[in-house]
């Protein structure tokens, strides 16, 4: 019953956390909130509501281990399955720079974020420094942005996903009630169960944080990284999974911070965080040096993150 729980509480969670992201989109395009800017802020964090609420309510629940493993394994997970899956169905060509700045802030979040676990624990004040980094580079996001779009007045405003114009204000409301609602009750059957499965199997609730549930909230960046693949729009797949790692790093441990603090497990500190780190610089390979992730790459980086399951495991 534990196993049928936590996919119902995961169903709920991408369920809710795609209605909240509608709404939202939709309230703020109609108060007058230009599209640049609800694309940058409120799509990015709503498709994070469901890490961001899993590692609250399991800081709520007293088991802080899981809320890391999420973050570290959906970080790892979203280097080698999200852009490896993706490459099996068709290859990501990369041909534009767009995506070399946001890497390097990413790698640079990343270092960061390894510093703060080097002092044993995420407490307020590691919250205010990762915090005050992801504010930084979303006000750095946008500055670019503006620009950029100041340089080509004359390019159609790019259409923001989950956007419709003719949407009514009841609708609008009702998204915004439904994901509210659904995401923290979601969140916590995710966590509840996710913590029985680990006490049944024998294993810490942080392994299963870096398998289970971190497999489980990446599956929205899997599927927008299959459908970019599909369109071939390369620059897409990488800008979501780099996102979604800033995000992941800076904001929800962030955010979670304060909420509790959370200790960081030996097990996390001497394995997890080096391959997460590792595979954030494998992820240079591709951006950096303008090399397509062919099918052959798709295998290989699929291989590497189901040998990093098995190690976990064991």
């Amino acid at each position: 019953m534990d196993f049928i729980y936590a996919i119902a509480g995961l169903v709920l969670l991408l369920v809710a956390g795609d209605m909240l992201v509608r709404g939202a989109v939709n309230l703020s395009l109609r108060l007058g909130i230009p599209a640049l800017i609800v694309s940058l802020t409120v799509v990015a964090f709503g498709t994070s509501a469901p890490e961001l609420l899993v590692s609250v309510s399991a800081i709520l629940d007293g088991v802080p281990g899981l809320a890391l493993g999420n973050v570290i394994g959906s970080n790892t997970a979203n280097v080698l399955l999200v852009l490896g899956i993706p490459a099996l169905i068709s290859t990501l060509h990369v041909i534009d720079n767009s995506t070399r700045a946001s890497y390097l802030q990413m790698i640079g979040a990343t270092v960061v974020f390894i510093l703060l676990a080097m002092r044993g624990q995420f407490d307020w004040i590691a919250g205010i420094v990762l915090l005050a980094a992801l504010f930084s580079m979303i006000g750095h996001a946008i500055y670019q942005a503006r620009c950029h779009r100041v340089a080509q007045r004359d390019v159609e405003e790019e259409e923001v996903e989950g956007a419709d114009p003719d949407m009514p204000w009841p609708k609008i409301i009702g998204f915004l009630i439904a994901g509210l609602i659904g995401l923290p009750l979601g969140a916590d059957i995710l966590v509840d169960a996710s913590t029985n499965i680990a006490r049944d199997f024998g294993v810490s609730e942080t392994v299963i944080g870096l398998t289970l549930v971190a497999l489980g909230t990446s599956l929205p960046e899997l599927a927008t990284t299959v459908m970019a693949a599909l369109r071939k729009q390369a620059d897409v797949a990488f800008g979501n999974v780099i996102g979604s790692n800033m995000f992941n790093l800076l904001g929800i441990i962030g955010v979670s911070s304060f909420v509790g603090t959370l200790p960081v497990d030996a097990e996390l500190m001497g394995f997890d965080i080096w391959v997460m780190l590792a595979a954030s610089v494998l992820l240079g390979l591709f951006v950096l040096k303008r090399i397509d992730i062919t099918r052959v790459w798709g295998v290989v980086l699929s291989a590497l993150y189901v040998l990093y399951v098995l190690a976990v495991l064991n």
